[in-house]
């Protein structure tokens, strides 16, 4: 089993790293030190959020700079002020006492003027968001003629935050004889474009499948009508009793609305978004870090960059637009090595969307029931029970109270003792699920007419003649959109063309995943046509059928 020391890192750097009780490797740090030491080649790392990137790419850089020197010699570059100030701190503590670094974070929301009488002094690393540092080199505050590597950290994240003309901005204010040393969980096209534009002949190492998600997380969904996600949540946060998590919603007045609501209910939450300040942010950060919350309810932005050990659960509201961040969102949980439970909340329109991130993270994501009010109570109360059997007792402390409780429950047997106990915890739960239909009653028994009566009529321009079958159908829209047998309604198949019935949730999905498809030689044309013409209005329409293919008096294909 490697060391720290066995990959090349310098005895001091080893054993600084070792007291903050790093010893063994993991598999991105164990591959991709030894190249970073040798600092002289691009190089390309795709992980998933919490395997332990920053160390890869921070304990080489350490060993690289040159403390003496006031030139700054590295750049790092990270998607959010929270990532900025969480890589910098880590790169201090690696670095303890074994070398002495002027370091400096640069991010927007902290005093702009401050930043730079810090750069002045000499910083021989910057770590930067890409806004504040493009503001820097505006006003002449930063040089980058000197630097030596570059760092895109969560350069998927970064593009996806509408980075892109940020970086190449940055970029071409850096030497050419730099190393560009690129970090992300996963590989769209646009990373692929910097790697194309700004590096030459990179290592790439890949630690895991592209794309794939992290093995420790227990991917799940919950079924669910719209108007219960909230009620549905409750009940998931109920039923673990011991949850300390991240809730993800679309947008800001979303994340405080539910956050707001879960407070009002009691739970220990709050929220964190592009609205507050970064004194406001800092503040719930450090709370939540604390335990002081459990949950914290947050957008995909500002929720960027969080490193907090030990989240049981991730949570995602609703399905995120962007299928990627639904990475970003899961590596939040299961960090260095440990588990994690990543479930959504998703509605039968949205079940597409779920077969989409099954195939991009080459996992299935299982669907589990909605938590009983039954099985809450039964949960609930069992967890009491094992506080009780668990907790320590303070005897020389707890003594002289004693015989005041044995005197007020002297009239109560041991098993009314227990029950009494008991009820303190269950009866606040038995009160409100008692009353309370369980959300997918009939969930099940909904049939196909209610899934797709606000549906729509795809067009394709594929049938019989091209050697399909209904089955052939389903199985090409699988393929290439991700949705399966459940999430198509009625089909008519016909010579040169057929119609199939989808939720108009998925309606984007379909044209986009038949966007640049040939089959058999044939270009693939989807439209989104009206419902199924009555017979009347078949009759005036008739005259105008050419072949297989009519067009209406509009001229309207369908």
């Amino acid at each position: 089993m490697k060391s720290f020391e066995t990959l090349g890192l310098s005895r001091g750097l080893a054993e600084s790293v070792k007291h903050i009780g790093f010893e063994i490797p993991t598999p991105i740090q164990e591959n991709a030190i030894p190249v970073l030491l040798e600092g002289n080649r691009d190089f390309v790392g795709l992980a998933q959020t919490g395997t332990g990137k920053t160390a890869a790419f921070g304990l080489p850089l350490i060993e690289l700079c040159d403390p003496d020197s006031w030139e700054t010699q590295a750049l790092i570059l990270a998607p959010t002020r929270e990532l900025c100030v969480q890589i910098a701190g880590d790169l201090e503590r690696f670095s303890g006492s074994y070398r002495k670094f002027n370091l400096v974070a640069v991010y927007g929301g902290s005093s702009i003027s401050d930043q730079i009488k810090k750069i002045k002094k000499g910083a021989q690393i910057i770590v930067a968001t890409p806004g504040r540092l493009i503001d820097l080199i505006g006003r002449k505050a930063v040089r980058l003629e000197t630097i030596r590597y570059v760092v895109l950290d969560e350069a998927d994240e970064m593009l996806n935050m509408g980075f892109k003309e940020d970086l190449d901005e940055i970029l071409s204010h850096t030497p050419s004889d730099k190393s560009t040393w690129l970090f992300s969980a996963t590989m769209p096209a646009e990373v692929r474009r910097i790697m194309k534009n700004y590096m030459y002949d990179p290592h790439e190492l890949t630690i895991g499948e592209k794309n794939s998600g992290n093995t420790n997380i227990e991917h799940q969904f919950i079924l669910i009508r719209e108007k219960d996600r909230y009620a549905v949540l409750k009940r998931l946060l109920d039923f673990h009793p011991d949850v300390f998590g991240l809730i993800f919603c679309r947008t800001r007045v979303d994340t405080q609305r539910v956050a707001d609501q879960l407070i009002k209910d009691g739970y220990n939450a709050d929220a964190l978004h592009g609205d507050l300040t970064q004194q406001q942010r800092d503040k719930v950060m450090k709370s939540f870090r604390q335990r002081a919350i459990r949950v914290l309810v947050a957008t995909d932005v500002a929720a960027r960059g969080i490193d907090v050990d030990d989240i049981t659960h991730v949570i995602h509201m609703n399905i995120p637009d962007e299928i990627e961040f639904y990475t970003h969102r899961s590596g939040r949980t299961a960090r260095a090595g440990k588990k994690g439970i990543s479930v959504a909340l998703a509605t039968k329109g949205e079940l597409g969307k779920i077969r989409q991130i099954e195939k991009m993270i080459r996992t299935t994501i299982t669907r589990v029931p909605i938590p009983s009010g039954v099985d809450i109570c039964r949960k609930r109360l069992l967890a009491l029970m094992r506080r009780v059997h668990d907790v320590k007792v303070q005897e020389s402390a707890i003594a002289g109270f004693l015989p005041d409780v044995y005197e007020e429950l002297k009239d109560l047997s041991r098993e009314d003792i227990i029950k009494r106990f008991a009820s303190i915890e269950f009866n606040r739960f038995l009160d409100y699920y008692g009353n309370v239909e369980d959300p997918d009653a009939g969930l099940e028994g909904e049939g196909r007419t209610e899934r797709y009566a606000t549906g729509s009529r795809i067009f394709i321009n594929l049938g019989k003649m091209d050697g399909l079958d209904k089955a052939g159908l389903i199985e090409l829209i699988d393929e290439c959109c991700g949705l399966g047998k459940k999430d198509i309604g009625k089909i008519e198949l016909k010579g040169a063309y057929s119609f199939f019935e989808i939720d108009t949730a998925n309606v984007t999905i379909v044209r986009e995943g038949f966007g640049d498809v040939s089959f058999r030689g044939r270009a693939v044309r989807v439209e989104v046509t009206g419902k199924k013409p009555t017979d009347t209005k078949r009759k005036k329409k008739d005259k105008y059928r050419k072949g297989e293919v009519w067009r209406s008096r509009k001229g309207v294909k369908v």
